[in-house]
């Protein structure tokens, strides 16, 4: 039987004041009057009285004491992003403003980019490669501003699909823009933008059409495409004196630098997605992403990647790799 509460009105001698009897019945015998009695709820004037209680306190089974009923904690995590209630209550306009945000977050850190280009503040190719990894990643960043569903994921996906005409633009000529050019490309030829920067604005946004925030293959093919790739290179033309057998032009020290990047900014987006109920984290999630980090770095040091782009490579692997561990 399921218990159930009651109050009963009782008027306490010598007080006239009535009070409340809270009943708790089901689980307590029938056969005594007394026995169902489980809480005495007095008003704060009665409560003085002590002579009452007295006369009360032989007949109650229970001793009287004060409770506090507590709200039921949540044992489900929410899926609403904090900070998308921050943005209007209707979606597309939330989604519009979240589109703005996050492609103003990534255009800063581009003209910011494009400025020490300018400055040579540093080395043309270290520049490049700090575009490639900033991009993404704060790109990312971004997401939980965006709904859940389809809807959001096409919103966000905004920011890297127009980059992607802006490649399309800028590598075929017809729009002439020096400083994007000498910052995402090895050698200042516009014609290179139609390769690796081509293939880094489409990764990103099929990522997040197709996996989006939910998917850890989205963590993965991002994380190990900026960070795991962008730091291969800075580390590889620094400490990679000792080159691969089967690939000269990669090192050994680029390799690890890559499976490690990749690796542990995985485990890093893997935390703060799962902040947001996003994903759930766990060991098994975290060897997956050691996994895809391993065959990304293994995928990038073969000498096709060097003939074909290695942005292309390694999002290809990350994608299949993911779609089998995860």
């Amino acid at each position: 039987m399921h218990s159930c509460l009651a109050f009963v009105p009782v008027a306490i001698k010598g007080t006239g004041k009535p009070c409340s009897f809270l009943y708790q019945l089901g689980h307590l015998p029938r056969s005594s009057s007394t026995s169902r009695l489980g809480l005495l709820l007095l008003p704060s004037n009665s409560i003085a009285d002590t002579s009452t209680l007295s006369l009360l306190a032989p007949s109650l089974r229970f001793p009287l004491t004060t409770t506090t009923i507590s709200k039921p904690r949540s044992r489900r995590r929410q899926l609403t992003s904090t900070p998308a209630t921050m943005l209007p209550e209707n979606p597309v306009v939330a989604d519009t403003c979240a589109a703005f945000i996050a492609g103003g977050v990534a255009l800063f850190f581009l003209l910011l980019w494009q400025e020490t280009a300018k400055r040579g503040i540093f080395d043309q190719k270290l520049n490049r490669k700090l575009v490639h990894m900033s991009i993404g990643l704060v790109f990312m960043l971004c997401w939980p501003l965006f709904s859940s569903g389809l809807q959001g994921a096409f919103f966000a996906s905004l920011t890297p699909g127009l980059n992607i005409f802006r490649m399309l633009l800028l590598g075929l000529g017809i729009w002439k823009d020096e400083a994007t050019v000498k910052s995402m490309s090895r050698y200042g030829d516009h014609r290179e933008l139609l390769k690796g920067p081509l293939y880094y604005a489409t990764t990103i946004t099929l990522a997040c059409l197709v996996y989006w925030r939910t998917s850890p293959i989205a963590i993965a093919l991002i994380c190990n495409l900026c960070a795991g790739d962008g730091l291969a290179d800075i580390v590889g033309r620094r400490f990679g004196t000792q080159k691969l057998p089967y690939n000269r032009n990669k090192s050994i020290a680029g390799s690890v630098a890559m499976a490690s990047a990749g690796f542990l900014t995985s485990i890093g987006y893997m935390y703060y997605f799962s902040s947001f109920g996003y994903v759930q984290e766990s060991w098994g999630m975290a060897l997956g992403f050691l996994v895809v980090s391993l065959a990304s770095a293994l995928v990038e040091s073969l000498p096709i990647s060097t003939e074909l782009d290695d942005n292309l490579t390694v999002s290809l692997t990350s994608a299949l790799i993911g779609s089998l561990v995860f």
